[in-house]
């Protein structure tokens, strides 16, 4: 599967603007997080854009979460790894690679840079920095359905939580203009 087909699959699943611009987001830190490892760029891209495919209807039944999306795209050719990926970012399949492992942890540092963002005067991406991040994240009451404990498993595949944000906040910022922020 192309980037294209994979984004017009999105388009055509999933009619919350907001939804598809997480989308988006955990697409372009995962792409982001590729080239730190020096990984599959396209893969791991591929990974944070379908990720949520499936949400739509598995909101009020998550315990289908992931695994629709699996059947929307297995006869698709996307690679087993990507769907793994997938399955492990909602709790389906334990975390075990590395691609999985990151996915994971984004799903949730997207959330919290959007929030962090909307909070200043300019209610832009370009207004934050990981710094920024890095002291809301500290609030508890901020944010809450950020899971700091899934953010932080960045450091088990040995991202420090301050790069961590810093890649994802320049990842979102390079792609603002898409995102609405």
């Amino acid at each position: 599967m192309k980037r294209d087909e994979a984004y017009s699959m999105v388009k055509e699943h999933v009619k919350n603007r907001n939804l598809v611009y997480h989308m988006l987001a955990c697409e372009a830190i995962m792409r982001a997080l590729a080239k730190h490892f020096r990984e599959d760029e396209e893969m791991w891209g591929m990974a944070g854009l379908l990720h949520d495919l499936d949400y739509p209807e598995t909101v009020e039944n998550p315990s289908k979460h992931g695994l629709i999306t699996i059947e929307m795209l297995k006869d698709k050719g996307v690679d087993k790894k990507i769907m793994d990926a997938i399955l492990a970012h909602c709790g389906k399949k334990t975390p075990e690679t590395l691609m999985e492992k990151a996915l994971y942890a984004v799903d949730p540092m997207s959330g919290l840079i959007v929030a962090s963002a909307l909070i200043t005067p300019a209610k832009k991406l370009s207004a934050i920095d990981g710094k920024f991040v890095k002291r809301r994240f500290k609030e508890k009451a901020f944010a809450k359905g950020a899971s700091r404990e899934q953010i932080k498993t960045c450091e088990s595949f040995g991202v420090p939580l301050d790069e961590f944000l810093d890649i994802g906040v320049r990842a979102m910022q390079s792609i603002a203009d898409e995102i609405g922020l």
